[in-house]
């Protein structure tokens, strides 16, 4: 039976158009456009996760904090 093999995600890169705001963007290997979201709605996603390490007081960009 064949295997599925997944692909690597792709990096995001941050682009700042003048009229349409700041923009994560993530490209095919032709160098395309593949999938794009506004820095709003990838902020607003982080918010409703939670963060799977919790840590000290002073340290809230590497975790959740207790």
């Amino acid at each position: 039976m064949a295997r599925k093999t997944s692909s690597k995600t792709s990096k995001r890169t941050l682009i700042a158009p003048r009229k349409r705001g700041k923009r994560y963007v993530r490209r095919n290997p032709q160098g395309q456009f593949k999938k794009e979201v506004t820095v709003g709605r990838s902020l607003a996603a982080d918010w409703r996760r939670n963060a799977k390490a919790t840590v000290k007081k002073g340290q809230g960009d590497r975790g959740d904090q207790a």
